[in-house]
């Protein structure tokens, strides 16, 4: 169930890094809905490795191919299954590596868990690699949602300290989503950009990494969606999120920032513009009691640099039960903040037509 999402589209992750592919099964999209290949496969191309000195040098296609549930080019009720093949691997970079479990991944975890059985190429099951189906099901979604007039978008906050300008809490436009969405390096302020590129070509000549905090906006989405508690719009989002591989924190609104802040700063004051009831600020995101309140959702993810680094660390030989020096070999992003942005809408669009779904189920 590790691998399984959503209430109304049921969404199930499959592949390894290093398998023959990876893949998406999506059931529950209405019947009827036009897929555009070519505007998926753009999408894709945004988290694609191995197209900047900033990303790892493992190149794959990401091409996806979708085997079932489209006819003449729209979803016909059937499940809907995608795989991506994978071809650029090195599986013998892990040979080591299920003896020395590497700090700050999932080699020593898997090893407790699957007692030795699991795939520990290319990080197996736990890769970021699975982040590519997940933008398949959600870039497909996002096409959806764009129809009704939502749209999803994500930029870097921030990378080694280094910050952009955030979104405005009250709404962003369309063009400037669509601008950070064709940008190479996806931020608003492209000196900050700049630096943040700098930082991470920096920390990659040293063997080492960073990390950062990649900020999310959903506009469009009405009042009333959601529900509350366990089925609440940040509860769905969060474990969303929280599936990406290095995301480590996320926070809704002012998040953290609120436990600074006093009622009479944090409350948003609800008004009225053009006819419709509005709040002046977004303290809140854009969700209250786990419903959204009609303004935008926004959130931000925090991603821990990237575990795989040049410098030696300390491990220890499973099998001879002993501390050993580990030196880890392969092509790895010294920082994977960049290539997540995409991953992050991607999540978002799948949590926001699931949401949409579940409070109409007949029709979106």
């Amino acid at each position: 169930m590790g691998s399984y999402f959503g209430k109304e589209i049921h969404i199930s992750i499959f592949g390894q890094s290093h398998a023959e592919c990876i893949g998406v099964t999506i059931d529950g999209l209405p019947a009827g809905e036009a897929v555009d290949e070519e505007a998926l496969r753009a999408f894709m191309l945004r988290r694609a490795p191995g197209r900047s000195a900033e990303s790892t040098a493992r190149r794959e296609a990401d091409e996806p191919h979708i085997i079932c549930g489209l006819h003449n080019g729209r979803t016909c009720g059937a499940p809907l299954t995608a795989i991506i093949k994978n071809g650029d691997t090195r599986s013998k970079d892990y040979d080591k590596l299920r003896d020395l479990p590497r700090p700050g991944h999932a080699d020593l975890t898997a090893e407790i868990k699957y007692r030795g059985f699991q795939d520990g190429r290319g990080g197996g099951h736990f890769s970021g690699r699975l982040t590519a189906p997940l933008c398949i099901a959600g870039g497909i979604c996002a096409q959806l949602l764009a129809r009704r007039g939502i749209e999803t978008g994500a930029h870097i906050l921030s990378i080694a300290g280094i910050n952009d300008r955030r979104f405005n809490a009250l709404g962003e436009t369309k063009e400037t989503l669509d601008r950070v969405k064709s940008a190479p390096f996806p931020v608003l302020d492209e000196a900050a950009g700049e630096r943040m590129r700098e930082a991470i070509l920096a920390a990659k000549a040293e063997g080492d990494s960073v990390g950062g905090v990649v900020e999310c906006i959903v506009t469009g989405l009405p009042a009333g969606v959601g529900s509350p508690m366990f089925g609440g719009l940040e509860s769905m989002l969060s474990a969303a999120i929280f599936a990406i591989p290095a995301v480590k924190g996320v926070e809704f609104g002012s998040g953290f920032g609120a436990a600074l802040m006093r009622g009479s700063e944090h409350n948003d004051e609800i008004t009225l513009d053009g006819g419709e009831i509005a709040t002046r600020t977004n303290n809140a995101g854009g969700i209250l009691g786990g419903i959204s309140d009609g303004m935008p959702v926004i959130f931000r993810a925090a991603f821990k640099p990237t575990p795989s680094i040049l410098k030696p660390q300390r491990t220890v030989s499973l099998s001879a039960m002993k501390e050993e020096e580990l030196q880890i070999t392969g092509r790895h992003d010294p920082c994977v903040v960049q290539r997540a942005v995409p991953v992050v809408e991607a999540a978002a669009a799948m949590v926001t037509l699931d949401a949409l779904l579940e409070r109409n189920t007949d029709k979106i």
